[in-house]
C-alpha cells in the first residue's frame, strides 16, 4: 500500500539514498532539506520538496500534515562545527527533533531517527553493545545521546512511537569527498584514484566500523516496517555496523589496489582527542529487524569509487 513519508534531511548523503528506496516501494515522499549540505539534483521529480530547517516550527508543521511515518535524519554531522558553532549545532541537532516531536505529537506517528555511534565515547568495550556506557566526547555526540531520552520522552509522554539507529561510519555514492563533513572513505577514494597521496594522523592503526549505505537504508526501512506492525519495541535503539573492524592503513591499501594503484601514505600527528577503536555489535539489530549480511568492504568501494569515476563533483 503506498502512503507518505517525511524524510528529514532528505536530500543529504544517506536521505537521497532512502528517498530513492521509497519511491521504488511505491510511496510517496516528502522531504524538507535546508540544502546545507543535501543537493536538490540528489532527488527526483517525484519527491515533494520543503526548503528550510528543521528548526522551523510551522515549517515542519506543514511537512507533517498527512504523513504516515518520519524519519529523522536532518543533522550537522561534523564535531568541528560542534566545536566552532556549538550553540547553533545544538539547535539543530537536538532542537531540531525536539521540533519534529512537537509537530507530531498532535496525532502521533512512528519516528525512526538517526542517532549515532559517538553516543559511546571511547569505549573500553569491543565490539560495542547497545548496553556500552555512554560517554560521548563531542558535542554531536552528546546531543544524539539527548535525541535518545527525548524519543523516550517522546513515546512515554506523547505516545509517539520512536526508533533510533546509531550509525557507525557510513560511506557509499553520493559522500562529497570535498565537503567538510565527508569521511575518511569519501576522501580517500578521490584522492587514491587521481594518484594523489593520502594523509593519515597517527600511525593508521586506529580502527574503524565501516558501514556502506545501502546497508543503513535497509535498516531504516525494516525499523519504519517493525515499528508500524509492532514487531519491534517502541523506544529501541540499535546499532547499525557491521561488526567488522578495519584499521585506517588498511582501508587507504584496499582502496589504492582497487584503483590499480599503491598507496602513498603521509603521515601526520594524531588528531587530539581521536578515538582509537571503534567497532560494533550488530547482533541485535540483525535479529530485531530482520537484517542480512553487511556489503563486503571492498564492494562497497567498488561501488563508491564507480560512483567517482562516473558522476562529476561541483567545485
Amino acid at each position: 500500500m503506498s502512503e507518505m513519508f517525511l524524510v528529514t534531511g532528505g536530500a543529504g548523503f544517506i536521505g537521497s539514498h532512502l528517498v530513492a528506496a521509497l519511491l521504488a516501494e511505491g510511496h510517496r515522499v516528502r522531504v524538507i532539506d535546508d540544502l546545507s549540505t543535501g543537493k536538490r539534483e540528489n532527488l527526483p521529480e517525484a519527491v515533494e520538496f520543503l526548503e528550510g530547517s528543521i528548526t522551523d516550527a510551522a515549517l515542519m508543521h506543514a511537512a507533517a500534515a498527512g504523513i504516515a511515518g518520519c524519519f529523522h535524519l536532518a543533522a550537522i554531522a561534523s564535531v568541528e562545527r560542534g566545536i566552532e558553532a556549538w550553540l547553533a549545532t545544538h539547535a539543530v541537532n537536538l532542537g531540531g527533533l525536539i521540533t519534529v516531536f512537537e509537530a507530531l505529537r498532535s496525532r502521533p506517528v512512528p519516528v525512526v531517527y538517526a542517532s549515532s555511534a559517538a553516543v559511546y565515547g571511547d569505549s573500553a568495550e569491543l565490539p560495542i553493545t547497545e548496553r556500552a556506557a555512554k560517554h560521548p566526547l563531542s558535542a554531536y555526540g552528546a546531543d544524539k545521546l539527548g535525541c535518545e531520552q527525548h524519543a523516550l520522552v517522546a513515546h512515554h509522554v506523547h505516545g509517539i512511537p520512536t526508533l533510533g539507529l546509531r550509525f557507525f561510519n557510513v560511506y557509499g555514492p553520493r559522500q562529497d569527498p570535498r565537503s567538510p563533513y565527508s569521511g575518511v572513505i569519501s576522501i580517500f577514494c578521490e584522492r587514491l584514484r587521481a594518484g594523489e597521496p593520502v594523509a593519515i594522523f597517527g600511525d593508521g592503526a586506529q580502527t574503524r566500523d565501516f558501514v556502506f549505505v545501502a546497508d543503513v537504508v535497509a535498516a531504516l526501512r525494516a525499523a519504519m516496517s517493525g515499528i508500524k506492525s509492532g514487531d519491534v519495541w517502541p523506544a529501541a535503539v540499535f546499532n547499525v555496523c557491521t561488526g567488522r573492524a578495519t584499521s585506517v592503513c588498511e582501508l587507504a591499501e584496499t582502496i589504492a589496489g582497487l584503483c590499480g594503484r599503491r598507496a602513498d601514505i603521509r603521515f601526520a600527528p594524531a588528531r587530539k582527542g581521536e578515538i582509537r577503536h571503534s567497532l560494533g555489535a550488530p547482533e541485535a539489530a540483525r535479529a530485531a529487524l530482520g537484517l542480512g549480511e553487511p556489503t563486503p568492504l571492498r564492494q562497497g568501494l567498488a561501488a563508491t569509487l564507480n560512483w567517482l569515476e562516473t558522476t562529476p563533483l561541483k567545485p
